[in-house]
């Protein structure tokens, strides 16, 4: 299916359709009204965040990067608001880690503090996304997803899950006796795209550590738990980012692509998660934005949208 972009008013979506021809969707008068509430929802969570407000769905690919670089600097030039940051309403299945990259230095570009908000779900780069943030914001039915980077095969172009072929791969070569099944799997394995997907588990890793060590951590100046008040080291820093990232990326300790990881085992893992769980007020503010957007997008079947109520024309 090929994305179609329609740019309305305060919010922009791309849909497919089943005939490959261009679709443009216009909101009938429920959506508009709808519409209207969702914008004030946001500007009053800007107003408890105390930050400007995007809300990101969709898979995180290269042939977004141009409509989220282009809504970002929008947001930015209509923003009334000085203080600088911006919280991004991020749902996402993942995708490319090199988009990804993309993306956080277009935020960074223009906000000096950047947090991000976890309603419902952020797997794979939708994680790494995540850990470039000052702030996670999740309560306890949110859920990121371990590291898996989607990559273009060199043969069709399509997305597919790197770790787990290399996952495969090392079962099976540490193997003492291979069955005939094995031997046909490994003969059929393309080198390049071996390399490729070990590229883009490298590159994750190393994003995560960066980030960790430049954002997530730069107010982390003394030590909370072992050797309580002693300051903070940049070599302590880098081997904590090392450890996550390694972690985050280890599918034999999570044994699926899919898996949950929740406000207690990213604590477990000593992430730093800001839990809204109990606190009513804001867990009220961002499921009142979030949850009309995802059933409107749900509804229409979008696979991509940004919002923002400060998006003109």
């Amino acid at each position: 299916m090929i994305p179609m972009l329609s740019l309305q008013k305060k919010y922009i979506f791309l849909t497919t359709n089943r005939r490959r021809t261009e679709h443009i969707m216009t909101p009938d008068h429920f959506d508009r009204s709808i519409f209207e509430v969702v914008n004030n929802r946001a500007q009053k969570l800007e107003g408890v965040l105390e930050s400007d407000v995007i809300f990101y769905h969709g898979s995180i690919y290269p042939q977004y990067f141009r409509y989220f670089r282009d809504f970002v600097e929008q947001v930015k030039r209509a923003s009334k608001r000085s203080d600088n940051a911006i919280s991004v309403i991020l749902r996402t299945g993942g995708g490319s880690a090199e988009t990804t990259e993309r993306m956080v230095g277009v935020l960074r570009k223009h906000y000096n503090t950047v947090n991000f908000v976890v309603p419902d779900v952020a797997m794979s780069a939708g994680t790494i996304f995540c850990m470039s943030g000052d702030k996670i914001y999740m309560d306890y039915a949110s859920t990121l997803g371990p590291i898996d980077p989607q990559v273009p095969t060199p043969d069709t172009g399509d997305y597919v899950p790197a770790l787990g072929y290399l996952d495969k791969v090392q079962e099976l070569t540490v193997k003492g006796q291979l069955a005939p099944a094995d031997v046909v799997m490994l003969k059929s394995l393309d080198l390049a795209k071996l390399a490729l997907f070990e590229q883009a588990r490298e590159l994750s890793i190393e994003l995560l550590k960066k980030w960790l060590v430049e954002y997530k951590f730069r107010n982390w100046t003394q030590h909370r738990t072992t050797n309580r008040g002693a300051p903070v080291t940049e070599h302590e820093k880098a081997e904590r980012a090392e450890q996550i990232a390694r972690d985050l990326a280890d599918h034999r300790m999570w044994r699926s692509h899919g898996r949950s990881l929740d406000v207690k085992k990213l604590t477990d893992l000593r992430i730093e998660i800001d839990d809204y769980s109990d606190d009513e007020a804001l867990r009220n503010a961002i499921r009142e934005y979030n949850d009309p957007l995802t059933g409107f997008v749900d509804r229409m079947r979008t696979e991509f949208m940004l919002h923002s109520h400060n998006v003109p024309l």
